[in-house]
């Protein structure tokens, strides 16, 4: 039986959590997410629970002193957490502000007339992307507003094949014959040919990676934030045409936001309005002049983006961010691309630490980017062993008796309880509802070994760690079960099961005797079985059937012999192959598509699907170009900003049923 006492603390403490959940949800209603104010009151409160929550954990619920087992599980796990705490604190300030310099590009657009436009080259790096990738880069590129540009191709592969693509398309091809500094050297290598060219050099340079194209209005867009003469560099969203492998695996293409949004939307505005917004590379403008005075891109890192920022910071020049969806990628497709890009960034990221931009050098960067450093640094250090550690602590308590958090329930409601609701429902206020509890820990549970490996790995030895690029297309029609990546899971996962197993009906170990502290540790071990679960089923890759995912399909007009015309939607394209919703057709059937901007183009069906079917479609070289710019290039970027919390609890279940829809 519960003690009356401890039923009348639990009760004060769910009362208390109540209190706080009520309040929170009371301020998401009155205020403003834009406010700098109304911002600053929610993460200021999450910053005191925060506080609170740590000082009872290091004075209530940690083993005393003492070389003993108990004390090291106990005071380990604290210093892992307080570590992952206090990147979260650091976190909360950075978003306590945000800014949107939309109103500002509106009102600046053309600010160089009645002078002749500026002169901007786009910079395409490739390696080894293949055709498929990369005609919708440079078709999109081609198809910009802006009338003063040069796109120019910069392949590290040495293709004859794309050079004649590129004559074949009139834009520039330039090579090297050594790939020194990888993407940073290709990069520096055009820019040195462009200085050094017998005709004027750009005005500003424009950086797309080989499978991001830009909408029409990119260029425009980002030249009216250099109205002010101190911004050297401008950096965009990046945004996905398809789903990321948890998205895809999990059944959430159309429900569940990619996992780079909470960066790109919300972390990068907030690092604006501090004035630490960083260059990701691709979608950037910068001005040619800031470059050439900065000696181009350092090769000093793998994450040469990052480290241009604070080289153009440090030499007086101001970044800025525009929050805007003006180009659109391919999210890394498979589960092993997507960990590889992460633990680059990771390395990359301790590189700058370790380097002369790194915070603590003696190097006269601004007090506010070495913090910008320090916070990204953290990140990368804390958050990944931090969910590793929560994995495997509760083992101690199954295996060993050790009980690492020595809490009652009702404390652990009132202090653990009041900051994560607080937490949570402050940062979906501002983020429109991306931070999902689950799906949020198995985002980051998928690359925590490689990236906390990486992110020592980099601090101990920074240097000598080759560049490795993320690949991009590829065959994706089988089912892919990715053993090296699950393999840990799965062991944690058996572990976890066969711990909980004995614990609870095997006399050996002291479930029985644990105390109060049975109900928190059997609650964190069935959430970390979920986790696990979860994690797990990602690591099963499912068939990609099309690379191009539209929430607002586009409209065609059908046409079959002997039949009325009848109205289609069209969802994807891939390489000229596109389905369609709206019309049930038997395989085998011959057509025409009347596509605005593109004119008719003639299909056969290759198969049928539950709402419409797969057409290969057969257009001319006018018309497979016409369609890449009507996909990809106008209107605004596809994608999922926000949860939609019924679609995506249908999707989990199709999943959970293996009937997911794999497209």
């Amino acid at each position: 039986m519960i003690a009356l006492p401890l039923l009348s603390e639990t009760q004060s403490a769910l009362v208390e959590l109540t209190g706080v959940s009520a309040a929170a949800l009371i301020a998401t209603l009155v205020f403003d997410r834009k406010k700098t104010s109304h911002r600053a009151i929610l993460f200021g409160i999450a910053f005191v629970l925060a506080g609170r929550y740590m000082v009872w954990r290091v004075t209530d619920t940690v083993a005393p002193l003492g070389w003993t087992f108990d004390f090291l599980a106990s005071w380990s796990l604290l210093f892992f957490e307080a570590a992952a705490l206090l990147g979260s604190l650091s976190a909360f300030v950075m978003l306590s502000r945000t800014r949107d310099r939309s109103a500002e590009a509106t009102a600046n657009l053309s600010w160089w007339e009645p002078g002749p436009p500026p002169k901007v080259a786009i910079l395409i790096a490739t390696y080894n992307e293949e055709l498929e990738v990369l005609e919708r880069t440079i078709v999109g590129a081609l198809a910009l507003r802006h009338p003063n540009k040069e796109v120019f191709i910069l392949d590290d592969g040495r293709r004859d094949w794309l050079k004649r693509y590129c004559e074949r398309m009139g834009v520039g091809y330039i090579t090297r014959p050594d790939n020194l500094g990888a993407k940073a050297g290709n990069m520096n290598h055009a820019l040195r040919f462009l200085d050094n060219s017998p005709l004027p050099p750009p005005d500003f340079v424009a950086v797309l990676d080989a499978d991001f194209v830009p909408h029409r209005g990119f260029i425009s867009r980002t030249l009216a934030l250099f109205a002010d003469p101190k911004v050297g560099l401008v950096q965009t969203p990046q945004h996905f045409f398809n789903s990321d492998p948890i998205q895809h695996n999990l059944g959430l293409s159309r429900s569940y936001p990619d996992e780079q949004r909470f960066f790109f939307d919300h972390m990068q505005a907030a690092r604006d309005a501090w004035g630490i917004a960083f260059c990701c590379g691709t979608s950037s403008v910068a001005r040619f002049s800031a470059l050439k005075e900065i000696g181009w891109f350092s090769t000093d890192s793998v994450t040469e983006d990052f480290m241009v920022t604070l080289v153009l910071q440090n030499a007086g020049w101001d970044t800025a961010y525009l929050n805007e969806p003006l180009t659109e990628g391919l999210a890394p497709e498979g589960l092993k691309e997507y960990v590889t890009q992460r633990a680059r960034w990771c390395l990359g990221m301790m590189q700058i630490a370790r380097s002369k931009v790194g915070p603590f050098a003696a190097n006269g960067l601004r007090l506010r980017d070495r913090w910008s450093v320090i916070d990204s640094v953290l990140y990368w250090t804390t958050t990944f062993p931090f969910r590793l550690a929560a994995l495997i602590y509760p083992l101690f308590y199954w295996y060993a008796s050790v009980t690492v958090v020595d809490a009652t329930v009702p404390d652990v409601i009132r202090f653990f309880g009041t900051y994560y609701v607080w937490v949570l429902i402050a940062l979906n206020f501002v983020t429109l509802g991306v931070v999902m509890p689950v799906l949020t820990d198995v985002s980051q549970m998928l690359g925590a070994i490689p990236i906390s490996r990486a992110a020592f790995v980099g601090l101990m030895r920074p240097k000598g760690h080759p560049f490795k690029v993320t690949a991009k297309g590829g065959d994706r029609s089988q089912i892919t079960v990715q053993w090296s990546l699950l393999a840990p899971f799965a062991v944690i996962l058996g572990l976890t099961l066969i711990g909980l197993v004995l614990g609870i009906f095997s006399d050996s170990f002291a479930f029985y005797d644990a105390g109060d502290g049975k109900a928190i540790v059997l609650f964190w071990t069935l959430y970390n079985v979920v986790v696990l679960c979860f994690t797990i089923l990602v690591c099963v890759e499912l068939p990609r059937r099309e690379r191009h995912i539209a929430d607002s399909p586009e409209r065609a007009l059908m046409m079959l012999q002997d039949m009325p015309d009848q109205e289609v939607w069209l969802v994807g394209l891939a390489q000229d192959r596109v389905r369609i919703r709206g019309a049930i057709l038997s395989v085998g059937v011959r057509g025409r598509l009347r596509i605005s901007d593109v004119g008719d183009v003639e299909f056969l069906v290759n198969a049928r699907t539950t709402d419409g079917a797969r057409l290969s479609l057969h257009p001319d070289e006018a018309q497979h170009t016409a369609l890449l710019e009507r996909f990809y290039t106008d209107g605004e970027a596809p994608g999922v900003l926000n949860v939609k919390l019924a679609a995506l609890i249908e999707g989990i279940s199709r999943r959970l049923s293996f009937n997911a829809d794999r497209h």
